[in-house]
């Protein structure tokens, strides 16, 4: 069976750095850190005080006041994102098929606010159980793209991927296979999540993962330096539109990227900490490479996961030195989550739509707030330490890895 070509065809993206996805383009370009202190809620008893929040958002400037109260924070965000995406893609619902247009998308956590709110109102009243019936509608992690078919009538596919912060690089991945095997024309996919909150902030800080740089949160994230000390939590959505490319071709779409890859695997090795070695992410690597049919020396720039802790980074560059050799020293590497921060489940999405404009400008983001150079790094790889650099990129991977050892990549192709 001839697998169909897979193509992007819109963008959307709600981030710390910027509500849509021009504005989030400019600031990674840039260089811009979107950490700062925590307003949602009073953090003096919490070890980290700072997150990377949404920015001058109102989830009432583009939803319904009552729709909107319906809705948890991470579901707002999807919402938002994927009518960019969609409007960025220019569909035409009128005109296309809403049967086999489907929606994929992933979360690793869901409405934790939800959650965390309606258990804390039982536990502070007289023990009467009185949930808000919107409870249960609003937490689980499928109702995101559950409202995005809902509010569009996409009938194809439709359910979320959960693999913590790889759910929605699954999801793109799935996404990519449904238009390949012939079920889909049009998914929409992507990824939210919304957990600076209490309970996200508390748990992570228990688990020691997040950094503690209370003094300068903007400077926190610091993928690859010897001084990083845990991840920065972020918040958002990325929306990415795939379409097969000849339905993209017979109405004329614009089209960012070919989608020729993706590969998954797992480290088989401990819930939060990756390989020492990166076993599992030599495999997943070269399971995407296989799967696109391409070569390691083809790779020109790789997103990686470079989430800023000290087991991690460490672990992800090993195994990008030993897959991709001698060529290695040739890929512009970089971590955008040095300005984002860690968006969870929604961090496939952002990353590789970051990945996907590279490709289109020629401009590949730096990983900011590096200062001190670390001596279990090999000092041959360009890690794009910055500040941005222009190159031609007609190739890019995107990493995105989770919890529980799930790992994730994507390989997207500048368009023949």
């Amino acid at each position: 069976m001839e697998l169909k070509r897979v193509v992007v065809t819109g963008l959307g993206a709600l981030t710390p750095i910027g509500n849509t996805k021009d504005e989030y383009w400019d600031a990674l370009v840039s260089g811009k850190s979107g950490a700062a202190p925590i307003t949602y809620f009073d953090t003096e008893k919490f070890k980290t005080k700072f997150a990377c929040e949404l920015k001058n958002f109102n989830a009432t400037d583009f939803l319904d006041r009552k729709e909107a109260r319906k809705m948890d924070r991470f579901t707002q965000y999807a919402m938002v994102a994927s009518d960019e995406a969609i409007a960025d893609a220019k569909l035409n619902l009128d005109d296309v098929n809403k049967l086999r247009v489907g929606v994929i998308w992933g979360a690793g956590i869901g409405g934790l606010e939800t959650f965390q709110n309606e258990v804390l109102n039982f536990a502070n009243g007289d023990g009467t159980p009185r949930f808000n019936p919107f409870f249960i509608p609003k937490m689980i992690a499928d109702i995101a793209p559950g409202n995005i078919s809902i509010k569009n009538g996409f009938m194809g596919p439709n359910y979320t991927t959960v693999s913590a912060c790889a759910s929605s690089a699954n999801a793109m991945i799935d996404a990519l296979n449904y238009i390949r095997l012939g079920h889909c024309d049009v998914v929409v996919t992507g990824g939210s999540e919304a957990a600076v909150t209490i309970a996200g902030m508390g748990g992570f800080n228990a688990m020691h993962a997040l950094s503690t740089r209370n003094d300068s949160p903007e400077t926190a994230s610091r993928p690859f330096d010897a001084t990083r000390d845990g991840f920065v939590l972020g918040e958002g959505a990325g929306a990415i539109i795939l379409e097969e490319y000849e339905h993209a071709k017979a109405r004329d779409a614009k089209i960012y990227a070919e989608v020729v890859g993706g590969g998954l695997s797992s480290d088989a090795h401990h819930m939060t900490a990756p390989h020492p070695d990166g076993i599992g992410v030599m495999a997943v690597m070269r399971n995407c490479l296989e799967n696109a049919g391409m070569k390691p020396e083809e790779v020109d720039h790789i997103n990686t996961h470079g989430t800023s802790t000290p087991l991690g980074d460490v672990a992800e560059l090993k195994a990008i030195t030993e897959v991709f050799g001698d060529h290695a020293k040739y890929i512009n590497i970089n971590s955008t989550k040095s300005m984002t921060g860690h968006l969870l489940g929604a961090a496939g999405a952002i990353e590789s739509i970051a990945s996907i404009l590279a490709i289109e400008h020629g401009i590949v983001p730096p990983t900011i707030n590096h200062e001190v150079v670390d001596e279990n790094i090999d000092s041959k790889l360009n890690l794009t330490l910055n500040k941005a650099e222009k190159r031609e990129v007609k190739v890019a991977m995107s990493n995105t890895f989770g919890f529980g050892g799930h790992n994730a990549c994507v390989l997207f192709k500048k368009i023949d």
